[in-house]
């Protein structure tokens, strides 16, 4: 995973702390609906919806949220300041099979689910983005191997953007609910949850850019 450098003064030093912060608060929505998911599973009150289909078949599911709080939690802290480098391989060694599990248990859970409100399209975006992280994870892995370590970082940065991806979409999704005050279905839900993968991923492009151009090791 990849770290970023903290800014001169205390000020900087302070807004670096409130990134991980940050990136867990996005990711707040999710990670309670997971813990929900999990729970209904483990025989708790099952207040979310399409708990029969998980129910059927709950491995997939379960290794997503369980892969996917590892990561979106952790990775946070790979950000908003330098790490001891022992400390940012240790946790990069946690984090990359992690993010492989997320990946790859979502492209399982839209090949081996019935298919949700949003249909192919959704799905067409569910395996795109997912392969794309697998792939971003695993480029960063061959980078770092052959020291390509600005390479390395920007796979990386790919990579947490679109496991951050639920983050996102819970955003947007509550920011048209409330603008059309009615939940979105069909193709413009899809297109709502694709656009959270897309603006993940263009803020990742703009920070991979703007470290490059300013020489920031990030």
């Amino acid at each position: 995973m990849t770290q970023a450098s903290v800014p001169a003064g205390s000020a900087g030093r302070r807004a670096s702390r409130l990134v991980p912060v940050a990136l867990i608060a996005l990711s707040a929505v999710p990670l309670v609906a997971g813990a929900l998911r999990l729970s209904a599973l483990s025989g708790g009150p099952d207040v979310l919806p399409d708990g029969a289909r998980f129910a059927a078949m709950p491995v997939p599911v379960v290794a997503h949220i369980i892969a996917a709080t590892g990561y979106t939690v952790l990775g946070a802290f790979q950000f908003g300041g330098r790490r001891p480098p022992a400390r940012h391989r240790l946790m990069g060694r946690i984090l990359l099979p992690l993010g492989l599990v997320v990946a790859l248990s979502g492209i399982w859970m839209t090949l081996s689910y019935p298919r949700q409100d949003g249909g192919d399209l959704l799905a067409a975006f569910r395996l795109g983005f997912g392969s794309l992280m697998a792939a971003a994870l695993v480029l960063g892995l061959a980078a770092v191997l052959r020291r390509r370590y600005a390479r390395h970082r920007a796979w990386m940065i790919r990579a947490y953007a679109l496991g951050l991806g639920a983050g996102s979409q819970a955003l947007i999704l509550g920011l048209w609910t409330g603008a059309a005050g009615g939940d979105p279905t069909g193709t413009t839900r899809a297109l709502l949850l694709g656009a959270g993968w897309a603006v993940n991923l263009a803020v990742a492009e703009w920070l991979i850019r703007r470290s490059t151009a300013t020489g920031v090791s990030a």
